[in-house]
């Protein structure tokens, strides 16, 4: 019998294309999402549990009913400038449900954890690009809010054995290469497919918020990192929790920066098309600059991108923009490179 998994998030963006993986690499995912944010199709045939990871109850009654060899967390509030704005929302989600999933977690075996965390534990950076080392200094909720599950995470792992594997995104970018997923997020708030829906015709111009920060063109820095490649790097962190190997904090990025005019540039080169662009003041919580270092993953764990070109990133993501067809009107206009 194949090992059961479970995604909490599984029909969100990056949770999806998880289930996608494991289930081609031999594993049963089985989804627990409450549909706020994902797509109940995303899952695929996999076994879906629409509920909310904050339902002990519920989640007392799932970890009984199956053997699960590990766990995968995807369900938290992902924007920056949101949770400046509403923090109580990101504490509530991000950490006090968390907490719920991971006392039942421990209820039932303590099975390994893989944990989706962000470069936004790390604020402004001190140096780039940023290894494991640096230090954790967020400057909004939504990194905070992260930081406090990953410290949450090694007091579990001391008083109650509960593995874990923080992987630390930087900004999760493209689409399943076979066309099958991409990202769904209404209203969307993510730079590279509010570029990609300028460039459809589907938004009339995109609104780049801060064009006086410390970079060589004034807008905001950041390493993008294909969603299949942070997928291979999650199959590889939990093979090696379920091997017996410790917890473990990964950053996970391609090692290069790119402002968004430079995305814009990229994603008109793509496409074929111009894009529109207004400008707006300075995103709250936004750090100038943030590029990965991820060595440690890379030599731990052997993983390697395999599609860390900017252009094949854009490329997928317009390749899932245009099978997506009009799909109407899509509410909001601007963008900034929010640090996942």
């Amino acid at each position: 019998m194949k090992p059961h998994i479970l995604v909490v998030g599984g029909a969100g963006y990056i949770g999806s294309h998880m289930v996608k993986l494991l289930d081609a690499a031999g594993y049963t995912p089985v989804v627990l999402d409450n549909l706020s944010g994902g797509q109940r199709a995303a899952v695929g045939s996999s076994r879906l549990i629409a509920c909310d990871m904050g339902d002990a109850g519920m989640l007392d009654a799932l970890l009984q009913a199956f053997d699960f060899r590990a766990a995968m967390h995807f369900a938290s509030f992902i924007q920056v400038g949101e949770s400046v704005a509403e923090p109580a929302k990101y504490y509530d989600n991000n950490v006090a449900n968390t907490l719920a999933l991971l006392g039942a977690l421990a209820r039932h075996g303590a099975p390994p954890f893989i944990f989706s965390s962000t470069a936004a534990i790390f604020g402004d950076p001190h140096y780039v690009p940023i290894d494991e080392r640096h230090p954790k200094e967020p400057i909004n909720p939504y990194g905070r809010s992260k930081w406090m599950v990953e410290q949450v995470l090694a007091d579990f792992d001391r008083a109650y054995g509960l593995r874990a594997s923080c992987l630390r995104y930087f900004n999760a970018a493209g689409a399943d290469p076979d066309g099958q997923l991409g990202e769904c997020h209404e209203p969307e708030t993510h730079l590279i497919p509010l570029v990609l829906q300028a460039a459809a015709g589907r938004r009339p111009s995109i609104t780049i918020f801060g064009q006086d920060y410390p970079t060589p063109d004034g807008t905001c820095i950041r390493d993008y990192i294909h969603v299949s490649d942070l997928c291979d790097a999650h199959l590889l962190a939990l093979q090696a929790l379920l091997a017996g190997g410790a917890s473990t904090r990964y950053n996970l990025g391609n090692g290069a920066g790119y402002s968004i005019l430079e995305v814009m540039a990229a994603a008109e080169r793509v496409t074929g098309r111009s894009i529109a662009r207004t400008h707006g003041p300075r995103r709250a919580g936004d750090p100038p600059s943030l590029v990965a270092d991820s060595a440690l993953a890379k030599l731990e764990l052997g993983w390697r991108p395999r599609f860390a070109d900017l252009d094949t990133i854009i490329l997928h993501a317009w390749r899932w923009e245009q099978k997506r067809g009009g799909g109407g009107a899509h509410p909001g206009e601007g963008a900034s490179a929010a640090a996942r």
